[in-house]
């Protein structure tokens, strides 16, 4: 069997060098890139083919979440193992949701994260038992993340994504991904439905 192609993704220089030092020096894998936001990550993603990404869940610019839906949406073959110290529920549901093959915590073994590297990389579904716990026992609140959540609220507030992304301090495409992701999970065919439609089923309130 080839080597596991693998880019790792952390706003983190350190928690990277580390992963890649590791995974390295137990044969079997190849790391392809690094990427220290979720945006570089997709495009990092695109460019290099790797087999898996391992993927931060709270990272700059675009995170795991958004990061994740659109790898899986623009790279279907790619696997994505999300590395995070999240414990909140709505947060493990929703990049479950968006298409994670696994998900593992950061204070998981080494022997943990092989496992589950190797099981991802062969199209096999990797949650750890302390996340799938933590989903089952507080499944979420609502169905749009914080950040779509506040997302969306400017756009009520008849914002342009341009004027959201100067607002927010992150790209105007990542707005625009925000968007397209909200308008999908509600069910909404444009931005004016999806306002109608979040205040109808209480999903914000501003």
């Amino acid at each position: 069997m080839d080597n596991i192609k693998v880019l790792i993704a952390d706003d983190h220089a350190i928690v990277r060098k580390g992963l890649s030092t590791l995974l390295e020096a137990n044969g079997g894998i190849d790391i392809v890139g690094e990427a220290e936001n979720g945006s570089d990550a997709v495009k990092k993603t695109l460019r290099r083919k790797p087999d898996l990404v391992i993927m931060d869940l709270m990272m700059p610019e675009m995170d795991g979440i958004a990061a994740t839906a659109e790898i899986k949406r623009r790279s279907p073959e790619t696997k994505v193992l999300v590395l995070t110290s999240s414990t909140v529920s709505y947060e493990l549901s929703e990049v479950v949701a968006a298409g994670a093959d696994g998900v593992i915590m950061k204070s998981s073994s080494n022997k943990e994260l092989l496992a589950a590297i190797k099981s991802v990389a062969e199209g096999n579904k990797h949650i750890s038992r302390e996340i799938a716990d933590q989903i089952s026992h507080n499944p979420p609140a609502a169905k749009l993340t914080p950040r779509q959540q506040e997302i969306l609220a400017s756009v009520a507030r008849g914002l342009t994504n341009k004027d959201i992304s100067l607002e927010l301090g992150i790209r105007a495409d990542v707005v625009n991904l925000h968007v397209m992701a909200i308008l999908e999970k509600i069910g909404a065919a444009n931005r004016t439905e999806a306002v109608a439609i979040a205040f109808k089923k209480h999903l914000l309130k501003i």
